[in-house]
């Protein structure tokens, strides 16, 4: 018989938010796939577990993912764990769980913390519809272009992001994606826990007088609804405009649209549509 390969959510902070099936599935695994030995080796001791350790990450996560499935097709368990919160969400172990399933290896998801439904539980925003986008590129060229990609949305969009590209990560999201509502989530279940809220400009004015320190998850309300065409002001300027021979039909389509904040294709529509 082959073994099962257990996906094991571990606390993101808080020790006593792992659970009982969590601490179960680690006391009786044939083998541990951590992330990080060090840290987990930490979390198992403090619980009083004693079980054979691997590392399993980004740089070797080939030559470690075959050695884990040969150890799987023996008949032994593995447990995967990340440093904190649910394996696969934004850290590795998504290709040994597809390589796995391939196998026609059996994989159990042990439920548990997860950084980003954490953060979107207590940010008092809308939760039926939500996009997780995780980990934006660190580049600001590249982070700005992901953003424009997501700006049009009509989603809450949950980003993790480093403490230390807080404030950059903001001022670009103010800049491409507008001043919207916004919950920083920092520290999450941990001694300094903070929610800041509100609108993003504000929330850069606050970052560039405080250092945001801790793990962060960024929570952004999606892009409002396109303006609907106010079309009998429109029809109304363009006509007093047209009308008083003052202006070309150029600038008076450049007005309207500025003072209607319409499309200017529709305006120069219009405007010929005036005249004649």
């Amino acid at each position: 018989m082959t073994g099962t390969l257990y996906i094991v959510a571990t606390p993101i902070g808080n020790l006593e938010d792992i659970t009982l099936r969590a601490l179960r599935i680690l006391k009786e695994a044939d083998l541990v796939a951590a992330e990080d030995t060090r840290h987990s080796r930490k979390l198992l001791t403090h619980f009083g577990i004693s079980r054979p350790l691997t590392s399993y990450f980004d740089h070797n996560k080939d030559l470690k993912g075959d050695f884990i499935l040969e150890r799987l097709q023996q008949g032994l368990n593995v447990a995967l764990v990340t440093d904190a919160g649910t394996p696969c969400i934004s850290d590795p172990g998504y290709q040994l769980v597809r390589d796995a399933i391939a196998a026609g290896l059996n994989v159990v998801p042990i439920p548990g913390a997860c950084a980003a439904i954490t953060a979107l539980s207590a940010s008092g925003l809308a939760t039926d519809n939500f996009t997780f986008a995780g980990f934006l590129p660190s580049r600001q060229g590249k982070r700005r272009e992901r953003l424009q990609s997501l700006a049009g949305e009509r989603a809450l969009l949950i980003f993790y992001e480093s403490p230390k590209r807080v404030l950059a990560t903001l001022r670009d999201m103010l800049e491409t994606l507008g001043d919207r509502e916004v919950v920083v989530a920092r520290e999450l279940t941990k001694l300094y826990e903070e929610f800041l809220r509100g609108k993003l400009s504000a929330l850069v004015e606050q970052a560039e007088q405080r250092e945001i320190r801790g793990e962060v998850a960024i929570l952004v309300t999606p892009a409002g609804e396109p303006p609907l065409p106010d079309t009998p002001a429109m029809e109304e300027l363009l006509g007093r405009y047209l009308g008083s021979g003052e202006l070309s039909l150029k600038d008076a389509v450049k007005r309207v649209t500025l003072e209607t904040g319409l499309p200017k294709s529709a305006v120069y529509a219009e405007a010929l549509r005036q005249k004649g």
